[in-house]
This record gives structure tokens, C-alpha cells and sequence, in this order.
């Protein structure tokens, strides 16, 4: 994990819009993200199934968006 960058200067006093910022920031670089997902142990399998899942999921959303005919798919 790399924490450097992740600074935020508060300017006139304004410490909400400071953490807004910095809670933006933490955010894109998807930190977060990447603590929730070492916090358990998921099984490469599991891993593998829900990476499945998520393909499906995709595929389904771009037919959906190409307003194809739904059975010949």
C-alpha cells in the first residue's frame, strides 16, 4: 500500500471541505477497497466464481444497452 500523496491542506479553517477532499482521494485510489478485501481470507475459487459472476453481469448490462432481441441470447 502506498499512503504517500494522500495529504490534504486545510485552507481557512475549512476543515469539512479538507475532509471531503481527502475522503475523495482515499477513494479513487481505492484504498479502501483494498483493506476490506484483506481483512478475510477468500479462496481462490471463490474468487474465481464471483469473478464469473461479475462477467456475466457485465456481458448482461452491454446486450441490455444494444436493445437486442433478448432470445437469441
Amino acid at each position: 500500500m502506498n499512503l504517500y500523496g494522500r495529504k490534504v491542506i486545510v485552507k481557512d479553517g475549512n476543515v469539512e471541505k479538507a475532509l471531503r477532499k481527502l475522503k475523495k482521494k482515499v477513494q479513487e485510489s481505492g484504498l479502501l477497497l483494498e483493506l476490506k478485501d484483506r481483512e478475510t481470507y477468500t479462496k481462490p475459487s471463490v474468487k474465481k466464481k464471483l469473478a464469473r459472476e461479475l462477467a456475466k453481469r457485465r456481458w448482461k448490462k452491454q446486450i441490455d444497452q444494444q436493445n437486442l432481441p433478448k432470445s437469441k441470447f
